[in-house]
């Protein structure tokens, strides 16, 4: 079999080099393969469909896959990993620095001079990461309980939590616990609203931004899980965000009190968390403005 370059495939096919890559990225070409940063793309590889040919830019996700798969630095992927993992886990308590975060996306270690960090939070740092890439790689899916679980799963591997016998790791709550002092539902009930949260969820053909958010509000007063709900609740918005094209946001530290307050009376007043969401959309649109991808 004789394998053709990006720029010899993008020739043939008549169109540009990064959109031979997106498919590749997507796994869109049949037997291409990466050796180190380079695609190797069979000779009779048939050119994909254009799944979307109202955009002539790629989408966010496209962008998002393409980096990942490259590995490139310095990127929205790069940039979207640090970010939404530092203050994903900071409002949970994690005591890393983002400076901290980003070393440890960056170089794979830790560096520490005159301080003490805690284990979980540097294993729930690298866990998020591997979170992240899963919401890229599976954002088209359709969510299910499976799904969740394995997010639930790959974020609280090797914890301290983990080694518990009453935490369930990758799988539902095995005692009742609050949020925010209200209580949540009871563990042998959360299997039955789970399913029917997502029957709902999923039975609606297209989902706007409305939806996504009454989702994560049931999901976090459901609170499936023993410990990271509000981790597991925050990338599954980022996953239906980009599965449906919607510019996705990440809730910062001046925004979480408000992102709480949104949570709690959604049922009186869905313009608290609307709002806050939007105000964190309008923070992501400006990276994306810098870094030049179409919205």
């Amino acid at each position: 079999m004789r394998y053709l370059s990006v720029n010899e495939t993008a020739k043939k096919w008549n169109i540009s080099e990064r959109s031979v890559r997106n498919y590749c990225a997507q796994g869109r070409v049949n037997g291409a393969f990466l050796t180190g940063k380079t695609w190797n793309i069979p000779e009779d590889a048939e050119k994909p469909e254009r799944s979307n040919k109202r955009k002539e830019q790629p989408a966010l996700l496209d962008i998002l896959q393409e980096q990942k798969a490259s590995q490139y630095s310095g990127g929205i992927y790069h940039k979207t990993q640090i970010d939404l993992t530092y203050h994903s886990n900071h409002m949970e308590g994690s005591r890393l620095t983002h400076d901290q975060t980003r070393y440890i996306f960056e170089t794979n270690t830790v560096g520490v001079e005159n301080e003490v960090l805690n284990v979980d939070d540097v294993i729930e740092t690298a866990n998020h990461f591997r979170c992240i890439d899963m919401i890229i790689d599976h954002a088209k899916s359709v969510l299910t309980e499976k799904y969740i679980k394995e997010l639930h799963l790959t974020l609280k591997s090797g914890t301290s939590d983990s080694r518990k016998d009453w935490f369930a790791v990758g799988d539902y709550k095995k005692l009742p616990n609050e949020v925010g002092g209200m209580e949540t539902v009871l563990p042998e009930k959360v299997a039955d609203k789970m399913k029917v949260l997502l029957a709902e969820y999923n039975e609606k053909a297209e989902k706007t931004f409305e939806d996504i958010l009454d989702f994560h509000v049931r999901f976090e007063r459901i609170h499936p899980f023993q410990d990271g709900n509000g981790r597991v609740g925050r990338l599954i918005m980022f996953k239906e965000c980009l599965k449906y094209n919607i510019v996705p946001f990440i809730i910062e530290d001046n925004l979480k009190l408000f992102y709480y307050r949104g949570l709690k009376e959604w049922d009186k007043e869905k313009g608290y968390l609307t709002d806050t969401c939007l105000t964190a959309q309008d923070k992501y649109k400006v990276h994306l403005d810098y870094f030049r991808i179409a919205y």
